[in-house]
C-alpha cells in the first residue's frame, strides 16, 4: 500500500520528494538531561548548552514553522540530550516510518521515544531496523519519486541500507548507496535538494558517486566551500519548506546570498544553542509529511 489511510485509522504522513511543500513535522523538546551534561564532548556536543535558551529556540522554531503553514507535532520525552535531533531517529515513507537504530552508544535507546511519539500522533511504523544494521534518518534522501539515496558510513552501514531498500521495494522504489567521505556524519551534511532540479552540496565532502548521480538525474549543482558558515554555523543544514523556499540558520550571510542569487527564497532563525549541541535546523526537524 503506497498511501496510508488518512482520516480513518492513521494520521496522514509520508513523502517522495525532499522539496515538496512541507506539511507536518515532529519536534522533540530539549530534555532536562541537557542541563546535566558536564562533559559536552562525551555527549557528542561541541560545547555547553543553555537549556532555557535552547527551549526558547525550540518554541520559536515551532512558531515559525506554523507561520509557514506547517503542522507541528511536539513531544517531551525524558531521554538523552541528543534526542533533540529528531531527523536521525526515523525516516518517513508514504506507507509509514522506518525507525532508526542508532550507531552511537550515547544515543542508543532514543528510537523507543521516537516510536512512542510517532504512534501517539497516529503515524504508522512500517519497519524497525534491527540485527547488525544501523541506520539514521539523516542518511536517506529521495533524489526522485522512485529513488532513495542512502549514505553509508559510520552512522549507517550496508545492512542498514539494505533495510531501507527492502522497506521501499514494496512502494516501487529503489535504493542507491553512496559512501560518505571520512568524517562526514550524514548524507544530509553533504547534499540538500532545494527544488526538483537544484541541489546544494558541500563541495569538499561530495564523493564522486554522488557527483555522478546528480549529473545522471540532471541536477543543477550549487557547491559551497568548506568555510566557517558551512562548517561552524551549519548554514547548509537547512529545511526546505517548498520548492525553492527554505528556512536556514541565522548568521550565514554568504550562504544566504548564494541561495538568493540562485532564486531561492530564504527565511532564517537563530538556533545557536542547537549549534553548540552539534546540529542544525535539518537535524532538529523530523519530517513527517510533504505533499504527494
Amino acid at each position: 500500500m503506497d498511501e496510508v489511510a488518512a482520516g480513518e485509522v492513521w494520521t496522514p504522513c509520508g513523502y517522495r520528494s525532499e522539496t515538496a511543500a512541507l506539511r507536518s513535522v515532529l519536534l522533540i523538546r530539549p530534555p532536562d538531561s541537557i542541563a546535566a551534561v558536564r562533559r559536552p564532548g562525551a555527549s557528542l556536543m561541541l560545547g555547553p548548552v543553555d537549556l532555557p535558551a535552547m527551549r526558547a529556540q525550540y518554541d520559536a522554531l515551532a512558531d515559525r514553522l506554523r507561520d509557514h503553514g506547517v503542522e507541528v507535532y511536539l513531544t517531551s520525552p525524558a531521554t538523552t540530550p541528543n534526542a533533540v535531533f529528531a531527523r536521525d531517529l526515523f525516516w518517513m515513507t508514504p506507507a509509514g516510518a522506518v525507525l532508526a537504530r542508532m550507531a552511537s552508544t550515547q544515543r542508543a535507546g532514543e528510537e523507543r521515544h521516537a516510536a512512542l511519539a510517532l504512534a501517539g500522533a497516529g503515524f504508522p511504523i512500517l519497519r524497525t531496523v534491527s540485527g547488525t544494521a544501523v541506520f539514521e534518518g539523516a542518511d536517506a534522501l529521495w533524489i526522485d519519486p522512485s529513488t532513495v539515496i542512502v549514505g553509508t558510513g559510520f552512522r549507517t552501514n550496508a545492512a542498514g541500507a539494505a533495510e531501507i531498500a527492502s522497506a521501499v521495494a514494496g512502494l516501487g522504489a529503489r535504493v542507491v548507496t553512496v559512501p560518505l567521505a571520512p568524517g562526514v556524519q550524514h548524507l544530509l551534511g553533504t547534499v540538500m535538494f532545494l527544488d526538483p532540479s537544484t541541489a546544494l552540496v558541500h563541495r569538499a565532502a561530495s564523493p564522486p558517486e554522488l557527483t555522478a548521480l546528480l549529473a545522471e538525474y540532471g541536477y543543477r549543482v550549487i557547491a559551497l566551500p568548506p568555510d566557517e558558515e558551512l562548517l561552524v554555523r551549519r548554514g547548509m543544514n537547512l529545511l526546505v519548506l517548498a520548492p525553492g523556499r527554505v528556512l536556514m540558520p541565522a548568521g550565514c550571510p554568504g550562504i544566504r546570498r548564494t541561495l538568493e542569487r540562485a532564486g531561492v527564497a530564504v527565511d532564517e532563525i537563530d538556533i545557536g544553542e542547537y549549534l553548540r549541541a552539534a546540529g542544525g535546523i535539518g537535524c532538529v526537524t523530523g519530517v513527517v509529511r510533504r505533499e504527494h
